[in-house]
């Protein structure tokens, strides 16, 4: 494919990160989002905006990345949807939203219906990962349609797998964010435990994070961790999604999952008591509850391990 052009469903803070990378590779990009400001804003950087998703139906490659499966369903097949044009359709839709197998799978079939390929890549990260550039995509789908769009989706990040057919490369992201939540609720357990012996949480995790267990998420969940910063980047109610579809996935499949069941009400429990706006890093607060300990900001200067080119 000759420099193809790109339409983009979806500039919420993850999707407008990857519209500005793909922007300063030179590409011509088009952007639709439900709240057109979010998508004006991209305007100044050099992407066109319009204001239904039909409206990108002629472009080479559109991606989509929404919040649910009814989003993803809608943006493509509902009311002005990218698939309703009777003319044109993308040649090829790179979806990388979270959403169920079923549901990429439906949308597969509309996909083909149309003459259109579906790569699902699902990616790893947050804004500040993509400004960074270390974002990972997990990809699959058609092996000559992704070795075709491969170039594309490497102006994304850093590590780009392909993991199989079909919509594979969903249960790898659901699989990836229940370890997510598993690994940060293991990380609040040992912080908390190791506060009330009277170590400090930035001592604690400097020490973790220069160890063979440290790694860039134990890193750049530390400043949460730390100073109690709870900026979102990951809601805790979308965790519980993740941790509710990865379950399924183990019923169906028969693979137990007592380490994750365990969790999963962990991050329940914390919904429950209202963890909902702030990032799913407050599940250190609960765990703190538990022990009976109240935490304070350190105010300590932390290393997310972040900065652009390290």
């Amino acid at each position: 494919m000759a420099t193809p052009s790109i339409g983009w469903i979806g500039a919420g803070r993850m999707g407008a990160e990857l519209v500005k990378r793909l922007l300063a590779a030179g590409y011509d990009v088009a952007v639709y989002n439900r709240t057109r400001a979010k998508a004006e804003a991209l305007a100044g950087r050099g992407a066109a905006v319009v204001g239904r998703p039909v409206e990108l139906a002629g472009r080479d490659i559109v991606f989509t990345m929404v919040a649910a499966s009814a989003d993803l369903e809608q943006v493509t097949s509902g009311v002005d949807g990218l698939f309703t044009d009777p003319q044109a359709a993308p040649g090829v839709l790179v979806d990388s939203s979270t959403v169920s197998q079923e549901a990429s799978a439906a949308v597969r079939v509309a996909a083909g219906k149309r003459g259109t390929e579906l790569l699902a890549a699902p990616v790893s990260g947050n804004p500040k990962v993509v400004a960074a550039g270390k974002l990972t995509l997990a990809v699959s789908g058609p092996r000559p349609v992704f070795d075709e769009v491969e170039p594309v989706l490497r102006v994304l990040g850093r590590g780009v797998t392909y993991v199989g057919e079909d919509e594979v490369a969903r249960l790898v992201k659901i699989a990836h964010n229940v370890f997510l939540g598993v690994v940060i609720q293991s990380l609040a357990e040992i912080t908390v435990l190791a506060e009330k012996g009277g170590v400090s949480r930035a001592a604690f995790l400097e020490f973790l994070n220069d160890s063979v267990l440290g790694s860039v998420f134990t890193r750049y969940k530390s400043p949460a961790l730390v100073n109690l910063d709870f900026t979102p980047t990951f809601t805790m109610p979308l965790l519980r999604k993740d941790f509710d579809l990865g379950l399924a996935a183990a019923r169906s499949l028969e693979a137990p999952m007592p380490v994750a069941s365990a969790t999963a009400q962990l991050v329940a429990s914390a919904v429950g008591a209202g963890h909902t706006e702030e990032d799913f890093a407050t599940l250190v607060l609960e765990q703190a509850r538990r022990a009976g300990l109240t935490l304070e900001p350190e105010h300590a200067a932390v290393d997310d391990g972040l900065a652009p080119g390290v």
